[in-house]
């Protein structure tokens, strides 16, 4: 019979210094809660055969120890910094786009007391959030009036439900997406109140196609972002300035989903010069594709919505830009209430879209930095860390070239030129390799090719590179 007498009372236990300083460390309640769950842990390991404990001196060290691990695991935050070695670059699965430097420092300077966030300092009096960031977004896009929700799905709703309820919206068959987390338009048109009316098929739609479908029952045509797929073969879709001409002939307004939220036109104008000019290379090839805000309103659009932590850069938002008259309608929408954004957001869009003002976003926002880099500068920093891995017993490193991709469903199918790291460690199959990666700390999340773990430092912060070259040393 095992010996349960070793174990002693938890009173014994809050004695010691050890356990006074896990008590200081995460509260009395909480150790002894891990206090009571190791002593019955242990409990259960000396009823098992063969199980015993010396004395009870040894079981009061393990009781701390095992103490110990549940403090440290109840006290560990489930939302952890990792390095991002995938090469995609808007990453949803590890929270999109990673802020400026900018924006950091102003979460921190709002955050850290009060702030005008509804309150009139000119007036001295309750004010309104809804409008902060409106005059950068309006300078940057060219639109009448902006707002900010909290995600460019509610910001899709907000404009169904605000300018179409119980009405017809007007969709092509081929703009019917589904994006990540079984996000589907229709649905979200029926949660809207809007009806569903759709027009041509889903590789041809003409801007005859919106015409023929129009009745006193339309309150919009919508043209959707398709996100994170391209149609490609037998194909037609009308540009947007067609779609437009169709909506002002018969008197319809125009709305866009962007999805995006690319500001390529004043990455041209204000940071294709000397170092930058990587930027204007960048739109002209990569995201020649892609729609940019500036370009939707100077076709005329009505109002559009994009994203602010895709190729924006900034915060997870939804940004709604155009006519006044219907930016107001969805900013005094009841709706709006449950999707607007609190002082965080607004200090972190700020201070992002203002890099874009300055003309400094190649350089500050981390998208855009990361998109700009050429496959040269990729190279310079792995050959530098293969030759360090080299240089260690157990390692095998090359440097091969390959592509790094845009992600959360902007530009679909565009490949960037890269230059990777293929990693490979004695007694470690590239699985074992990956999951070990995973479980240190930071966590560095790497892809797996034909049996290949492989690093694209294009997503990796320069200044991380020594970090995650020591971290590959110590596996």
């Amino acid at each position: 019979m095992p010996d349960f007498r070793v174990i002693p009372s938890i009173d014994e236990l809050r004695r010691r210094p050890a356990v006074r300083a896990l008590e200081a460390e995460h509260g009395a309640r909480a150790t002894l809660d891990a206090l009571r769950a190791a002593a019955a842990d242990l409990r259960v390991e000396l009823g098992s055969a063969g199980a015993s404990i010396a004395d009870e001196a040894a079981a009061m060290d393990r009781i701390e120890r095992l103490a110990a691990v549940h403090l440290t695991a109840a006290f560990s935050y489930s939302l952890e910094p990792v390095i991002n070695a995938t090469g995609v670059i808007v990453h949803t699965n590890l929270g999109r786009a990673p802020l400026a430097a900018a924006a950091l420092d102003r979460i921190a300077a709002v955050a850290r007391g009060y702030a005008a966030l509804e309150y009139d300092l000119g007036r001295g009096s309750r004010g309104r959030r809804d409008v902060h960031a409106e005059a950068l977004l309006c300078r940057l896009t060219g639109a009448e009036a902006a707002v900010v929700v909290n995600n460019n799905a509610a910001a899709t709703m907000l404009i169904l439900a605000a300018l179409a309820a119980g009405r017809e919206v007007i969709v092509s068959r081929g703009e019917l997406v589904e994006i990540g987390g079984g996000f589907r338009v229709p649905d979200v048109m029926a949660q809207s109140g809007a009806i569903l009316r759709e027009v041509g098929t889903t590789n041809k739609t003409r801007a005859v196609d919106y015409a023929a479908a129009v009745s006193d029952r339309t309150a919009l045509i919508l043209r959707v972002h398709r996100s994170n797929f391209r149609i490609e073969g037998f194909t037609e879709r009308p540009a947007i300035h067609e779609v437009v001409e169709v909506g002002r002939r018969l008197n319809v307004p125009v709305a866009e989903d962007l999805g995006s939220g690319l500001l390529a036109n004043i990455g041209q104008r204000d940071e294709g010069r000397g170092k930058n000019a990587s930027s204007l290379i960048l739109h002209t090839s990569y995201l020649s594709d892609e729609p940019s805000v500036e370009d939707s309103i100077n076709a005329g659009v009505d109002v559009c919505c994009f994203s602010g932590d895709k190729l924006l850069g900034g915060p997870q938002a939804g940004i709604i830009v155009g006519r006044r008259a219907l930016v107001d309608r969805a900013r005094t929408h009841p709706l709006m209430r449950a999707l607007r954004v609190d002082k965080l957001t607004y200090a972190a869009l700020e201070a992002t879209l203002m890099e874009y003002a300055a003309g400094r976003a190649a350089a500050t926002v981390p998208v855009r930095r990361m998109l700009a880099a050429t496959a040269d500068e990729i190279r310079a920093r792995a050959d530098a860390m293969a030759a360090d891995l080299r240089g260690r017993a157990g390692w095998r490193v090359d440097v091969v070239a390959g592509t790094s991709a845009i992600g959360g469903g902007s530009a679909p199918g565009v490949e960037v030129p890269t230059w990777l790291l293929a990693v490979e460690r004695e007694s470690f199959t590239a699985d074992a390799l990956a999951d070990a990666l995973r479980r240190s700390a930071p966590p560095v999340i790497a892809r797996i090719e034909r049996d290949r773990l492989l690093l694209d430092l294009r997503t990796v912060f320069p200044e991380q590179d020594r970090q995650l070259a020591a971290i590959l040393a110590r596996l």
